[in-house]
């Protein structure tokens, strides 16, 4: 009888965990999109301390698609750990094998909390992680460095948009052309987009090369020069304020702020190439300058060539005062009633709209969807329209 039972409990226990197994291989699957790739999840904020952002539905980032958490104080979420990547390894100085160009990768950068009100990460340096070596920040509230392209309000690469909803899709446009990223009542932001023209594709390979900025009565544009030969020390960006152009010291950490608009600062994060934007109330927009390298010309087939390595934008936006009205290729994500029309499924969420996006120039509000009226100047004339 012991021989007996022992063998029934074998054979239920054997049945209980195949049943498991199966159980949780249907609930995997649900996970996962049609070619395999995991699914955004869907996360919140689960302090009532943060009624702004409390029970908000947001989705995790691409690069953590299944294991993000909500940060309630920027009510975006984030990746629960980011690996810090360690120095690159020395190259040899002997001669390589192939006769082939080296690609020189980027080098790992290092980043700092430039934020006094965090006095226990304040000035602490991180180095930046292998998935973004050139272009990262240090995230005061959690203290770690993390991926400006990774984040809600991103506009990357080929642009590759991250909406406030934290889904990812690309925008194309059309090179040589002005878009509106964003357009409300009182900010209106604009793309001027470079590029090049791919044969063999419908499309254009377009990057943001510029941004005009219109707010109250103010202009404000923020550039890439055009480059042939990249540089990390050499400053590639361009900035002007109401038409005068913007001089920040070579010193991480030095800033700029305007005589006529004291809430308009604008601080450098590294030595060149790299600043923070920040209108009080209003916006803050991280804004990094990198060329197209040689490697990614040659894996994406941009058909970069040596008089012009493309130098343009890699840009983090956030907003503190839009209204559920807001509109633009980025800002219509953060609208009231927005439902997104990306398709999860595709291999590359392509949204449209040139035609309602399009404007005539970077500093213009005539696109289809605009929103902006801007204010009054203090000696009651009206605001600058164009």
């Amino acid at each position: 009888m012991a021989r007996v039972g022992g063998a029934t409990i074998l054979f239920l226990v054997l049945l209980v965990a195949n049943a498991a197994t199966i159980a949780l291989a249907a609930s995997s699957d649900d996970d996962f999109d049609v070619n395999g790739k995991a699914k955004p999840k869907k996360v919140h904020c689960k302090d009532k301390n943060y009624p702004n952002c409390y029970n908000i539905a947001k989705y995790c980032p691409t690069s953590c698609a299944r294991t993000c958490v909500v940060d309630c104080n920027a009510c975006s979420p984030v990746c629960r750990s980011v690996i810090t990547a360690s120095p690159p390894p020395k190259i040899p100085h002997a001669s390589p094998v192939s006769p082939a160009t080296p690609v020189t990768p980027y080098p790992a950068k290092k980043a700092k909390c430039l934020n006094k009100n965090y006095p226990g990460c304040y000035y602490r340096e991180y180095t930046c992680p292998a998935s973004c070596p050139g272009t990262c920040q240090v995230d005061c509230v959690t203290c770690r460095p993390v991926c400006n392209c990774d984040k809600p309000g991103a506009v990357c690469q080929d642009p590759r948009f991250i909406g406030g909803d934290g889904l990812a899709f690309y925008f194309h446009g059309k090179k040589d052309r002005d878009f509106c990223l964003v357009t409300d009542s009182n900010l209106h932001i604009n793309a001027h987009f470079i590029g090049k023209t791919n044969p063999d594709m419908h499309r254009d390979f377009t990057w943001v090369q510029a941004l005009g900025i219109l707010f109250d009565s103010h202009q404000l544009y923020v550039g890439a020069k055009k480059s042939a030969v990249w540089s990390d020390v050499v400053d590639r960006l361009e900035l002007t304020f109401d038409g005068a152009p913007v001089y920040i010291p070579a010193i991480p950490g030095a800033s700029w702020q305007s005589s006529h608009s004291p809430s308009i600062t604008i601080t450098r994060a590294h030595v060149s190439n790299d600043v923070v934007i920040e209108a009080e109330g209003k916006f803050r927009i991280i804004v990094v300058v990198v060329p197209i390298t040689r490697k990614e010309s040659i894996v994406h087939k941009y058909g970069i060539t040596d008089d012009d390595c493309f130098a343009h934008l890699d840009l983090s936006f956030k907003f503190f005062s839009l209204t559920g009205d807001v509109n633009g290729v980025l800002g219509q994500t953060y609208a009231s009633s927005y439902v997104s029309r990306v398709k999860l499924a595709a291999k590359m969420p392509v949204l449209g709209g040139n035609k309602e996006f399009s404007t005539s120039g970077l500093f213009a509000t005539d696109c289809e969807v605009t929103r902006f009226i801007g204010t009054s100047n203090a000696d009651g004339t009206e605001a600058l329209q164009y």
